[in-house]
């Protein structure tokens, strides 16, 4: 089995910081998205709960598609928000995405290691990348 790694080198974060991680790993017809958060250009888009989610949630998908990967291979999102309040808010984003194939999902509240509101991963899998 073979490993392919997306996004390597490239990445950076807040301050332009280089990310010591891949954007995307994949394996054995399994591609694992590194937690995204609401940035474009390696900087916190201000916003609401709604419009980071959306920019979170939108950075997986990217990344997964990139990766040749689709929302209907979506089988798992992991979800960090920094207020419970913010729970409701967060699912009718995500509905907007995974409404017609719903993934299992985990949903905690955390403090996060960048000043937004969200963070989001995801695992995608598809026999016919194996």
């Amino acid at each position: 089995m073979s490993i392919k790694r997306y996004g390597v080198g490239g990445s950076t974060g807040t301050g332009g910081q280089h990310l010591p991680f891949a954007k995307a790993v994949e394996a054995g017809g399994w591609l694992y998205v590194s937690g995204q958060t609401p940035m474009k250009d390696g900087e916190v888009v201000e916003g609401g709960i709604i419009e980071q989610s959306r920019l979170a949630i939108q950075n997986c998908v990217d990344i997964m598609e990139s990766a040749g990967y689709t929302l209907a291979d979506v089988v798992h999102v992991k979800v960090f928000l920094t207020d419970a309040r913010y729970f409701q808010s967060f699912n009718k984003v995500f509905r907007e995405f995974f409404a017609d194939h719903p993934p299992a999902r985990v949903c905690c509240v955390a403090d996060l290691v960048v000043d937004c509101k969200v963070e989001v991963d995801l695992t995608c899998y598809n026999a016919e990348r194996v």
